[in-house]
């Protein structure tokens, strides 16, 4: 366990920084030891299931920790879920304890009496609240030392929902802790290296980006709420040298006004992750004229596939790309009759599993609909050019079909987000008696 190493050797060095305080090395790797005796205590075996409904705070990754070694399925949850929403995902996985926060007391409260008896539902600063024990309470008292026989722990993350609920992404296998889109970024170094942690910890790559520092004994600076100037404040003020963005986060940025942008030094950037959703072309050509040849993209899955990156250097010379996958990943482009289309032909993105084949947790359905053998999709569509480098266009559900050609929302969302006067757009299609579809753009 690398904490367990860096808690032993430079224990006094801060490892978490928030506005919730910060944890060194030394005392986080005593708190997951705690939480790992807590659980044991409560009841909690290795196998059983974990929810964690928290933000950004030095308790989220308490508890991570504690996951990775007393082998339990952590499942984080969203936290702008409803709270007949979080009571589903708490049942569906199937947890034995339930941890959160007082700020999401009335969506937990909800969760917690949905799910009724034998449920162990701890809330921070919960002293006063019904139905919960205080995290402090729970925690502090158990033995700190570390654990004789750990356990190595799995999460299980749900997938956003656009169609019904959410699902629980499962691989029965070990998950690998450091994601495909690592490659080819900047090397980390304990002393001098800083993550600014910018996106809720519940996502699969924010969460990653927190792995991968502290497992470099790398120290992390959690955001609570993201916010364009304080990003920028921040990264000065820590020398932040790795970071993980979106590509919202990017246009609202360069959004702020010049004489904003120009007060504060970025120059410690030397990686700037980047992925989860498409970033138009002058988007990225901006921030990359900002930041520097930093900016790394990547595309993939949290089902365990894909793999593709993409530097600034490759990318400035084929726009608009998500890159080329590591050795070793296979990915492919099909036609709805699941025939390989060649360069340049648009259709469906099919991956082969890292790993053994994931399930969507108890919903056998929704599994079998998103394989093809031993290739699954998520339903985006893209094309690889005649250099192997993936391009996105949409999503499978997405496609508007007008007069029976196949129009794609992104590639409209991006031309009209050149406007400078534009902050967020959204292309649907609407029913047209006579086209079938027409586009309706949402500025």
């Amino acid at each position: 366990m690398a904490l367990a190493i860096y808690a032993r050797d430079t224990p006094d060095r801060v490892a978490v920084d928030s506005r919730f305080g910060q944890r060194t090395f030394g005392e986080l790797n005593a708190r997951a030891n705690q939480l790992v005796r807590a659980w044991r205590r409560a009841g909690i075996r290795s196998g059983d299931s974990v929810a964690l409904l928290m933000g950004n705070r030095p308790e989220f990754v308490e508890v991570y920790k504690a996951s990775l070694r007393s082998g339990v399925r952590l499942t984080p949850i969203n936290w702008h879920l409803s709270g007949e929403e979080v009571a589903y995902i708490v049942e569906n996985c199937e947890a034995k304890v339930f941890l959160t926060e007082r700020r999401y007391r009335e969506a937990a409260a909800f969760a917690r009496e949905a799910i009724g008896e034998g449920l162990v539902a701890v809330m921070v600063d919960g002293a006063d609240e019904p139905g919960f024990i205080d995290y402090d309470e729970f925690v502090g008292v158990q033995d700190a030392s570390d654990i004789d026989d750990p356990e190595f722990g799995r999460y299980m993350l749900y997938t956003s929902g656009t169609t019904g609920r959410p699902k629980g992404v499962w691989r029965r296998d070990r998950q690998p802790m450091l994601p495909a889109w690592e490659t080819g970024a900047a090397p980390m170094e304990p002393l001098g290296d800083c993550t600014l942690l910018t996106g809720p910890a519940y996502h699969a790559a924010p969460l990653m980006s927190v792995v991968r520092s502290l497992v470099s004994g790398v120290p992390v600076v959690m955001m609570d709420k993201w916010d364009p100037e304080e990003t920028l404040a921040l990264i000065q003020q820590h020398g932040v040298t790795h970071t993980h963005m979106v590509a919202t986060m990017f246009h609202r940025m360069l959004q702020l006004p010049a004489e904003v942008r120009e007060k504060y030094d970025v120059s410690s950037l030397r990686n700037v992750n980047h992925g989860a959703a498409p970033c138009p072309v002058h988007v990225k050509q901006a921030i990359i004229e900002w930041f520097g040849p930093v900016v790394n993209e990547y595309y993939a899955a949290t089902e365990g596939g894909g793999g593709f990156t993409v530097t600034s250097q490759e990318w400035l010379k084929k726009p608009g790309t998500v890159g080329k996958p590591p050795a070793g990943y296979d990915n492919r482009i099909l036609d709805e009759e699941g025939n390989e289309l060649g360069p340049n032909e648009v259709g469906t993105i099919y991956m082969k599993s890292t790993g053994d084949k994931f399930e969507y947790y108890k919903d056998p359905d929704k599994t079998a609909s998103s394989w093809r053998g031993d290739f699954f999709t998520l339903g985006d569509m893209g094309y690889f050019d005649e250099d192997g480098y993936l391009f996105l266009t949409g999503r499978t559900a997405e496609v508007i079909i007008s007069g029976g050609v196949n129009i794609y929302p992104q590639e409209v969302d991006n031309e009209v987000m050149k406007h400078p006067a534009v902050h967020e757009v959204c292309t649907i299609g609407v029913p047209n008696d006579e086209w079938g579809e027409e586009v309706r753009t949402v500025v």
